[in-house]
């Protein structure tokens, strides 16, 4: 009877992502064209926050979003993440792998946000992103990177990839750092959201369904300075200061082990 009860939930939450989905495609292409930054920065934001609500998963966010130009880094756990972020900082651009583009439905919306796409593949194309964030971050947006490039398990950090923290440093741009954690009654890092390894996007979607009191903590920490710094040293800086507030968080009874494999989910 628990496991029907389990399938149940979750194909009444699935139905009703698909649902919001559609919904999110007709306001994008019916409402965007005629509504300024600010009307779509508040759909983008309430349509992300009911992302997160269809599924099952509570927010809860601390800290404020920095005003102005922000580079807002984040540590990278799951495809849910771009919706926590934009629920929490719905005027954040995104700057993602290009996979995501053939992600069914979610790949329009995400590039109908806003987002820039940077092909990993190409070692060229990260001086092209960085020029366009540093155009981004000069007329006074917030662009939001993950700058593990992939996901990991939730409570250690991958190492932190520098390029794009240059076009903070060339703009004098300060950095707000952004700590992710989901959790549910049973887990300090919830293991239903962990999206490594062979796990695919379809399987990640089932765990999350069908998995209870799924929590997402949003912690946005006080903003860094990034003019005149050292790339690497500065990343470095970031990385520590990040595990350091999820070292903190962690119970004192100690934490699941990890280990750094590679995801299956693409930076977002």
């Amino acid at each position: 009877m628990p496991r029907l009860t389990a399938v149940l939930l979750a194909s009444f939450r699935l139905a009703r992502v698909g649902l919001h989905l559609l919904h999110g495609m007709a306001v994008m292409a019916l409402r965007f064209p005629s509504l300024d930054e600010a009307g779509r920065q508040a759909r983008i934001g309430w349509w992300s926050a009911g992302v997160l609500r269809v599924i099952g998963v509570r927010l809860r966010v601390s800290g404020t979003p920095r005003p102005g130009a922000t580079l807002l880094l984040a540590n990278h756990v799951s495809w849910l993440d771009i919706a926590a972020l934009h629920a929490a900082v719905p005027h954040a651009r995104f700057v993602s792998k290009a996979d995501v583009l053939r992600w069914p439905l979610l790949g329009w919306l995400i590039r109908g946000a806003g987002t820039l796409f940077i092909e990993r593949e190409r070692k060229r194309d990260a001086l092209r992103v960085v020029h366009a964030m540093a155009e981004a971050l000069q007329a006074g947006q917030t662009v939001a990177v993950f700058p593990e490039g992939t996901t990991g398990e939730g409570p250690e950090l991958l190492p932190f990839h520098a390029n794009l923290l240059q076009a903070a440093i060339a703009t004098a741009t300060p950095i707000q750092p952004a700590v992710l954690r989901f959790a549910d009654p049973a887990h300090h890092f919830s293991p239903a959201v962990v999206y490594v390894g062979d796990t695919s996007l379809l399987q990640s979607l089932w765990r999350v369904a069908t998995a209870r009191g799924l929590v997402v903590h949003v912690d946005l920490l006080p903003s860094q300075g990034s003019a005149h710094a050292d790339r690497r040293l500065l990343a470095e800086s970031l990385r520590s200061l990040m595990a350091e507030h999820l070292q903190a968080e962690q119970p004192q009874t100690g934490h699941p082990q990890t280990g750094h494999r590679q995801s299956g989910c693409p930076q977002a």
